[in-house]
């Protein structure tokens, strides 16, 4: 019982945040824009990685995320830990609408730029919620009593 548990809250966490970031970056393929003092929402196409690293990989950069997802994927399905069901999710399905922009736009779509005392790089909603997994599995590694499975 506990293993689909684990499957069903994956796929959901998956599933949802693909279908949530899809659809924001939709809205700026159509054509919204928002410029402010701080914060411009723009689209831009990432051939990289953050900060645009590893865009020289061209072509090859979304095979070896494919299978760096395809990895943790399997991880995650082998260890089928209930605490990890949520934060395992959010990541796999964060990580795989970035790759999907790959092979759709031939780059991330990227929209958030941040220039109010300093320029950041262009990011988009996977890239936040990609970080915020990983803060939640840091917490869960670091604190192992939150999670009794």
């Amino acid at each position: 019982m506990d293993n689909l548990r684990f499957y069903i809250i994956f796929a959901f966490s998956a599933v949802g945040i693909f279908i949530i970031d899809q659809n924001i970056k939709q809205l700026f393929l159509d054509g919204y824009r928002f410029y402010s003092e701080c914060i411009d929402l723009i689209l831009v196409f990432n051939k990289g990685v953050a900060f645009s690293m590893f865009a020289f990989l061209k072509e090859y950069l979304k095979y070896i995320q494919l299978i760096l997802v395809g990895a943790l994927l399997l991880y995650f399905l082998y260890k089928k830990n209930i605490c990890l069901s949520i934060p395992g999710g959010i990541l796999t399905g964060a990580a795989l609408s970035n790759i999907y922009d790959r092979f759709v736009h031939e780059g991330v779509v990227d929209m958030v730029y941040w220039h109010c005392g300093f320029d950041f790089a262009v990011f988009n909603f996977a890239d936040v919620a990609i970080d915020f997994a990983v803060i939640w599995f840091l917490i869960l590694h670091f604190k192992p009593t939150l999670c009794k499975n």
